[in-house]
């Protein structure tokens, strides 16, 4: 019986042992505003005639409402298996975000090493976002959408995620991290028709941060949902919405190179950023490779360690393509952007954001240039504004 007590304890702290060295978390992010657009797409009779519109927002904050699970697995000699299921919510309707994807934030899976780095597979962020994000001022001030990028074309804010996709993160070497992904697209009749690759590196050493990243993927308008990087959600929809870059649908490939760093001086981080986009022979238009630049730069200053606020200038710009006789897509923006954030806990804040956008040229499409902040849906002019104060909660 003595025997049967001992096997019985040393059973139960074996247990309690491996208990300890796995863990399971939920968490997630809830950001609920009240956001008005000075001119939102309204479509009557098929013009886009605009109009002033108020919501209640959970999705185009400073974080996309989410929630998810990640948990890890110590599997002994500084080696753990690691997962992350995300997904994005919304909270005025219940609905999931993403198109309808409902883990479409991310989904992986992988083995995680002290030594050698980190390797997973599922549905992930490419390597321009990872790297050089943290230093654009959507990373270091914040707000997904006032301070994206004209509809996102960089992908800076992580419309778009990469499915069936292989990533390896190094370890960090006094301060230099650099990883590469590949992904494996899906398309059927096609092994590598939507796939691509990415690759990147950042380093930080006392108050400088750099990163830089470099993305191509082919056929990205996929024949079927799910397939092709513009069309990586459920519901199959191209993630080219706005005039400013529809008309680039049929594109044999799609690259971003980006590179960026911030400064950090007493309470300031000064940051700049440059990125460079291209649409590959668009067959529709006759093999045309339309071609973005993008120049932007940022001020964050922290007031007191509950206080900061940001400041953002941003300028894009495509010199345009000749088609048949005419000139498509010679447009430029000019964007500002302003971010006051109060923390009332350590996870609890609120906040204000706005942008003003100006748009000029020709579109992709041939028709005068429309404004577009954050692929918040084309103005039906060259000018938008979007206004945004939030109630932020993270669990």
């Amino acid at each position: 019986m003595k025997n049967i007590w001992l096997a019985a304890a040393f059973s139960g702290i074996w247990a309690l042992a491996a208990h300890a060295q796995s863990s399971v978390t939920l968490y997630g992010v809830l950001d609920e505003g009240f956001q008005f657009n000075t001119n939102a797409k309204n479509v009557v009779k098929g013009v886009n005639v605009g109009g002033r519109q108020l919501t209640v927002d959970s999705i185009n904050g400073l974080n996309g409402s989410r929630w998810g699970f990640r948990g890890t697995e110590d599997l002994g000699d500084g080696l753990k298996a690691i997962f992350d299921i995300q997904g994005g919510i919304n909270l005025n309707t219940g609905a999931f975000a993403q198109g309808g994807t409902p883990f479409g934030r991310t989904t992986y899976v992988g083995l995680s090493s002290r030594s050698y780095g980190t390797v997973t597979f599922g549905r992930q962020y490419d390597l321009v976002v990872s790297y050089v994000q943290p230093v654009t001022s959507t990373g270091y001030i914040g707000g997904s959408t006032t301070f994206g990028h004209p509809v996102d074309l960089d992908n800076l804010v992580n419309t778009l995620r990469v499915n069936n996709s292989i990533k390896y993160v190094s370890p960090d070497f006094n301060g230099l991290n650099f990883g590469s992904e590949a992904s494996l697209g899906g398309q059927p009749g096609n092994v590598t028709g939507g796939g691509g690759y990415s690759f990147g590196a950042s380093y930080n050493h006392g108050p400088i941060t750099l990163g830089a990243g470099y993305n191509f993927f082919k056929n990205p308008t996929g024949p079927t949902a799910g397939t092709g990087l513009f069309t990586d959600n459920v519901s199959g929809a191209n993630s080219l919405s706005g005039v400013l870059n529809s008309n680039y649908i049929a594109a044999s490939s799609y690259q971003v190179a980006a590179v960026g760093g911030t400064y950090a001086i007493g309470p300031a981080l000064i940051g700049l950023t440059y990125s460079n986009t291209q649409y590959g022979n668009v067959a529709s238009l006759g093999g045309v490779s339309p071609k973005f630049n993008d120049v932007e730069a940022g001020l964050r200053w922290q007031f007191t360690p509950a206080f900061f606020a940001g400041f953002a200038y941003n300028y894009t710009t495509s010199t345009g393509v000749e088609v048949r006789g005419e000139t498509l897509g010679d447009q430029h923006y000019h964007q500002i952007a302003v971010l006051a954030d109060y923390f009332l806990s350590k996870r609890t804040d609120v906040y204000f954001t706005a942008a003003v956008q100006k748009a000029s040229g020709v579109s992709s499409t041939g028709s005068a240039a429309v404004a577009n902040i954050g692929g918040l849906g084309d103005s039906s002019n060259d000018r938008q504004a979007v206004m945004r104060i939030a109630l932020r909660h993270k669990f």
